[in-house]
């Protein structure tokens, strides 16, 4: 059964997108946007993922998002001032989970609040709160080499949250993982999702049933062809709503029927992109 929600204003919009390197284009005419959605007596934020097969443009695409490269063409706005995106301004939790190797964790934590312009008690004070938060208060004096994989990916969202952000990329969460470790992720993704109302996670990967379980919206990103077959760029094909299909929010949704039926829906249709 679908949940009760709506939409109010928009937190991401790309526009016109184009992207070339070199003389190979890569992301073309792209433009998407993502509404702030809104359940009644619930903090809800947004989880969009990203599908797409290897080497469409989806590395390329959070790059832009992350405000790391410029487009050719087209313009990327966050947050609901909607100003243009700038580096720093987005949260980017990459695959290899960057720490800094000689610090302890909670000394991460405190150079990423530092970095940020939060003075020394409020820096310490939320470090604490984050490693509460993500349950590596035990590991506050530890270094990351000694940190699981998990731990990891904790410590490295816990650090790009020390300063506020609308907006938080994972680049392939769950590469890698198995079955235990991919359902520990979703469980994460789903309450980092519940943190602020206008957090938006935009998670970029190629695992359909994993998207799937944890978003409430899936674009497929999708090659563009001339009339020889070359390609001319990605750009988002199709759009998947979940809350409509009453997919979003639901407990153990892999179970429903209409969860497997959509998996092979976009199964199919990610072959073809």
């Amino acid at each position: 059964m679908a949940c009760a929600y709506e939409f109010k204003e928009t937190l991401l919009t790309l526009s016109g997108v184009c992207l070339k390197l070199g003389a190979r284009p890569v992301l073309n005419d792209l433009s998407a946007e993502v509404r702030n959605v809104v359940r009644p007596g619930l903090v809800q934020g947004q989880v969009v993922a990203v599908l797409g097969p290897s080497g469409v443009g989806k590395t390329q695409l959070l790059r832009l998002v992350a405000g790391l490269t410029t487009p050719d063409r087209g313009e990327v706005r966050v947050g609901a001032a909607q100003e243009p995106v700038s580096c720093g301004k987005v949260g980017v939790v990459a695959q290899t989970y960057p720490l800094f190797e000689h610090r302890t964790l909670l000394s991460n934590l405190l150079l990423a609040a530092r970095r940020g312009g939060i003075g020394p008690t409020e820096a310490r004070e939320r470090s604490e709160r984050m490693l509460a938060r993500f349950e590596l208060a035990e590991h506050a004096s530890t270094y990351p080499a000694t940190l699981s994989g998990g731990q990891r990916q904790r410590a490295a969202i816990a650090q790009q949250l020390m300063q506020p952000k609308s907006l938080l990329l994972m680049d392939e969460p769950f590469s890698g993982l198995d079955p235990v470790m991919v359902r520990e992720v979703c469980r994460l993704v789903t309450e980092l999702a519940s943190l602020d109302e206008e957090l938006t996670l935009l998670v970029v990967t190629h695992d359909i049933a994993a998207a799937l379980a944890v978003a409430d919206t899936v674009w497929l990103l999708g090659r563009v062809r001339d009339a020889t077959g070359a390609s001319l760029g990605a750009r988002i094909v199709e759009r998947v709503d979940l809350m409509e299909r009453g997919l979003a929010w639901q407990p153990d949704v892999t179970h429903l029927p209409a969860f497997e039926a959509t998996r092979r829906e976009v199964e199919a249709r990610f072959h073809a992109l």
